[in-house]
């Protein structure tokens, strides 16, 4: 099961966080965006996540998936269901 606190750690070792918003405190209903990433760091991310969790995540949903409650909440119910 991702966690919060795993999430953000994928996110800094695929994006890196020295350019965007601090990663800490209730970033779990801003958007990647707001956060600083770009598309391709975001598919970097979802690519990761995919990899990590044993899991298929299209580009499709990827680009619905926009912030990181969503990613927790798509990854999980991937993970629970497989």
């Amino acid at each position: 099961m991702l966690s919060l606190d795993g999430l953000v750690a994928t996110i800094r070792r695929c994006a890196g966080d020295s350019d965007v918003a601090a990663l800490d405190g209730d970033i779990l209903d801003v958007s990647y965006q707001d956060l600083g990433y770009d598309s391709v760091a975001v598919l970097e991310i979802f690519a990761e996540l995919g990899s990590e969790h044993g899991i298929a995540i299209s580009d499709e949903e990827v680009f619905e998936t926009m912030t990181p409650r969503q990613t927790l909440d798509l990854v999980n119910s991937r993970t629970v269901s497989a």
